[in-house]
């Protein structure tokens, strides 16, 4: 189900369901969860709430606002995914293609015999990572956070967390393809690196960087003036300030530099690169919702949207775990979003109607687009849990910070807009 107009120009919040609404944030913010966060709740073509809780730099004691911008990690990815089908709609990409098309170096690509053995114990991928491989994360290509073994440590020890790197694309890009992947080609969900070559791969296919088909493809046209993988001096002040926390109450500032540094550099990570605000990132739900449409006219059509929201995983690649959780037995997800196909199940995670998507981040941001409900939500902060121990399974922290409070901001959203 894609957006439908709806006739509700005035429409308000009662001041209790208000209460209701911003409280989980607030609490968080007095609990000592998080330093701060801002919530957004849109609905029938109107912001019905925004609120702003906290501190966006705990040092100096600034204040969260609205304006203020956002690392939003792999909140990033879903963003890429969209510019990628604004090229598809050009024709410069197609969902079965080859990424050999762009990227020779991953030729001949090599398959691990076992997720954490031996990097030279592989077998010949059985055929080429296609575009829709990248997009929904069946590549095989994965991070070194989220797997095991020598990959692990060598993903680790040549890309980091992959927010930045001091390669250029092209060196980057040799790099990764030099090491086997994780499972063959459309074998299952394997969360990585996918999104960050899919960029490169766009800017290839269009003759440019990843940051010129940003901004040429939907910053401009969405008046996303705020995103970006990179902040101007002139914005800077407005720039939250990262903080790891493992314990509640407990904060230490993490400066993240690479969107500060003098200039900006050649990497950018499609995947969990890109800064912005809630306005900002309003402005891509906000299309995507309503199918392609925006308030200066259509970006993307209503097909092009409805294959990003459609499931695309086998029933058997949903049964696998995510980061040690059942994380699809509610879920399916399209290319670049996780989709809710039993709201029913999916009441344990969250709120939402069949037909909501979207994706988080690990700074602890969080957005959703409800079809079916004609709503937005948004949820943003900058604290992170502790880094995952050396070689540990892949699974979930044990403390996330403001992802209780987050779970029932959306129930508490839902029961505003349908009361």
């Amino acid at each position: 189900m894609l957006w439908k107009p709806r006739k509700a120009p005035g429409l308000r919040l009662p001041a209790q369901a208000v209460e209701r609404l911003r409280a989980p944030a607030t609490a968080a913010v007095e609990a000592g969860d998080v330093p701060g966060v801002i919530t957004l709740v849109w609905q029938g073509g109107q912001i019905l709430d925004l609120h702003t809780a906290g501190a966006a730099d705990i040092t100096t004691g600034r204040p969260m606002e609205r304006s203020v911008i956002f690392p939003i990690a792999s909140m990033s990815k879903p963003v890429t995914v969209a510019a990628g089908l604004r090229l598809l709609e050009q024709g410069k990409v197609r969902l079965e293609d080859p990424i050999t098309k762009w990227a020779p170096e991953f030729a001949d690509m090599r398959v691990l015999k076992r997720p954490d053995g031996p990097l030279d114990d592989t077998y010949p991928a059985p055929r080429a990572i296609t575009v829709e491989d990248l997009m929904t994360h069946r590549s095989g290509l994965t991070y070194g956070f989220t797997s095991r073994g020598p990959v692990a440590a060598e993903l680790l020890r040549t890309f980091g967390y992959g927010l930045d790197s001091p390669m250029p694309p092209e060196d980057w890009m040799k790099a990764l393809a030099a090491l086997p992947l994780a499972c063959a080609p459309g074998e299952r969900f394997e969360y990585g690196h996918s999104i960050d070559v899919l960029g490169f791969i766009l800017g290839r296919a269009a003759g440019c960087s990843v940051q010129e088909v940003m901004r040429r493809e939907l910053f401009e046209p969405l008046g996303m003036a705020d995103s970006g993988f990179w902040i101007p001096p002139d914005k800077r002040d407005r720039f939250v300030a990262n903080t790891m926390s493992t314990a509640m109450g407990e904060f230490t500032a993490t400066p993240i530099s690479s969107f500060t540094s003098p200039q900006p550099g050649a990497y950018a990570s499609g995947g969990q690169g890109l800064v912005s605000t809630a306005d900002d990132y309003l402005a891509l739900a906000r299309m995507l919702v309503r199918g392609g449409e925006t308030d200066r006219g259509r970006l993307l059509k209503r097909d092009t949207v409805r294959l990003m929201i459609t499931n695309r995983l086998t029933p058997a690649q949903r049964q696998l775990p995510f980061m040690g959780v059942p994380f699809f037995s509610s879920l399916g997800f399209g290319l670049g979003v996780s989709v809710v196909m039993d709201a029913g199940k999916h009441a344990a995670m969250g709120a939402g109607a069949e037909g909501a998507f979207g994706w988080p981040g690990l700074f602890g941001g969080w957005w959703q687009a409800d079809p079916a409900n004609d709503v937005v939500l948004i949820w943003l902060q900058c604290c992170t849990p502790g880094p995952p121990q050396a070689d540990a399974p892949p699974c979930m922290p044990p403390r996330m910070p403001g992802a209780r409070a987050m779970v029932e901001f959306q129930r508490a959203a839902y029961a505003a807009v349908n009361g």
